[in-house]
């Protein structure tokens, strides 16, 4: 995969509409919010340049949005960074699908027969759920892929509704929304599995902005439309990775997220619903078992930052 970082006139809200959809209200950029970020990235040791396999050096993308302002403030560090999502760029896949379900052409409890290659998990992801790894022949609906794909990041059924909604349809939406970059290229399975040209294509990136807008038009209403919103944060909101940023939440406060992890890969992106209200895009290229603890420690310095600026410590002149 070819490192790529947005012009950093697009570290500014990039936010548009995709053809139909409403507009969602616009997003701020905060100075200051950035250069809190940066010291609590530093602070927690994530300013490294990470070593990564192939992918050579790499560094964190965050973004964050303070949904307690009016309007909502937008800050990060790196945030157009593009990286290996992993599991992350399985939430673009659910969006297509919930959309080709409000339109009509297809339906929660449509069946699917899963085929070989797809079936390629030989552990779950979430070693305590009990639902069955999925093999070939499965009659399952599309409801319970979406389930599996998006709650436990199951990567047989991540394969199955990318067939099932095409990567052209996917990428139409992620481009109509203005994350160019962010394209599925691939699914999750070795590259001798797949047809042409998505054997020799590069690898699926994506950086923390676009994260974090995906998540933002979720929370105002306005992913293809409030339908596919409210069954994504639903989904979402059952999210069965505790770890990484949800580790440093209180126990009170609901997170919406999507959890990625491979390698030197350790993701995680979503709302969060607490005292504070905001949404965190945290893509970090390394391992999960030196990763996580960093990212839990920056959730919780995130969060007091979020409970600070709601008192209104952190100021509002921009």
């Amino acid at each position: 995969m070819t490192r790529r970082v947005l012009p950093a006139v697009l570290l500014l809200p990039s936010i548009c509409c995709a053809q139909g959809a409403p507009a969602p209200p616009q997003l701020l950029p905060d100075s200051l919010l950035a250069s809190q970020l940066a010291a609590i990235v530093r602070d927690t040791g994530l300013d490294s340049t990470f070593v990564t396999g192939e992918d050579g050096p790499e560094q964190i993308s965050l973004a964050v949005i303070d949904l307690g302002t009016r309007p909502a403030r937008l800050g990060g560090v790196h945030p157009g960074n593009f990286i290996y999502p992993a599991s992350v760029y399985k939430m673009y896949v659910g969006a297509t699908v919930l959309g080709e379900i409000a339109g009509g052409t297809h339906a929660l409890r449509e069946p699917y027969v899963v085929r070989t290659p797809n079936d390629v998990d030989r552990e779950r992801e979430i070693p305590d759920d009990p639902r069955p790894l999925l093999r070939e022949g499965d009659t399952v609906t599309v409801n319970y892929l979406l389930d599996l794909m998006l709650t436990r990041s199951d990567n047989s059924a991540a394969n199955c509704l990318i067939d099932f909604a095409g990567r052209k349809k996917i990428n139409a939406l992620i481009d109509g929304y203005g994350w160019g970059g962010s394209e599925v290229t691939r699914k999750f399975l070795r590259r001798k599995f797949e047809p042409p040209p998505y054997d020799t294509i590069r690898g699926t990136s994506t950086c923390a902005l676009h994260a974090a807008e995906f998540m933002y038009r979720i929370y105002t209403g306005t992913l293809v439309s409030p339908w596919v919103s409210r069954q994504m944060m639903t989904f979402l909101g059952r999210q069965l990775d505790a770890s990484k940023l949800a580790a440093g939440l209180p126990r009170d406060a609901m997170f919406y997220h999507k959890t990625g992890w491979y390698a030197d890969w350790t993701n995680d992106v979503g709302i969060v619903e607490g005292e504070a209200r905001y949404i965190i895009a945290c893509l970090v290229p390394e391992a999960e078992g030196r990763a996580g603890p960093k990212m839990r420690r920056l959730s919780e310095r995130v969060y007091r930052l979020m409970l600070d600026r709601k008192a209104g410590a952190g100021g509002q002149s921009r």
